[in-house]
């Protein structure tokens, strides 16, 4: 930390979830944090499935949440992992599980003003309007910069095949 309070340190706090976005995102911000020589924090949102509610009418509901929990943190390592593997991201890197909604979670956790908040922007085209309210959240409501990562073109095209094949159209596979 060179001679910084841990308060001091400039933190790039990142959205990860596994989704093609997020890795984009975690991608982006493992590069800033290089840049600003920040820390890194991936940060992976959850909710109970059905929401607080449901969890806390069940009769279980310490063990469910016990078990999703431990679910979430095994995620948040599994993309870690992929995307690090051994050699890890090269910054100081303070990965963090948070129970809430997504974009709440990350605003909460980015709560400084030198702090940066690198999110995925959502998808484009037909699903364009259910997606990205993440973003939109965090762009509202954060109180550091936030930078919205577009999704790769590769996204775009994967997301091209997977609707032809759900639709059993023809593809030209000669740029392939």
């Amino acid at each position: 930390m060179s001679g910084h309070d841990a308060s001091d340190t400039v933190r790039v706090v990142v959205g990860v979830s596994g989704s093609l976005g997020s890795v984009s995102a975690l991608r982006r911000a493992t590069a800033l944090a290089h840049r600003l020589g920040a820390e890194l924090w991936p940060v992976l949102a959850w909710e109970p499935p059905g929401g607080d509610p449901a969890a806390r009418r069940s009769p279980a509901a310490d063990l469910l949440v016990a078990e999703w929990q431990r679910l979430a943190k095994q995620r948040l390592a599994a993309v870690l992992d992929e995307i690090f593997a051994t050699a890890g991201p090269g910054v100081p890197m303070h990965a963090v599980i948070v129970r809430g909604a997504p974009g709440r979670a990350l605003v909460a956790t980015a709560d400084r003003e030198d702090d940066v908040l690198v999110v995925g922007a959502g998808r484009r085209g037909l699903q364009r309007a259910f997606s990205g309210r993440v973003s939109r959240h965090c762009l509202a409501h954060a109180v550091c910069p936030v930078l919205a990562v577009p999704p790769s073109p590769l996204e775009s095209q994967l997301l091209s095949f997977h609707r032809r094949n759900t639709w059993h159209l023809r593809m030209d596979t000669r740029g392939l």
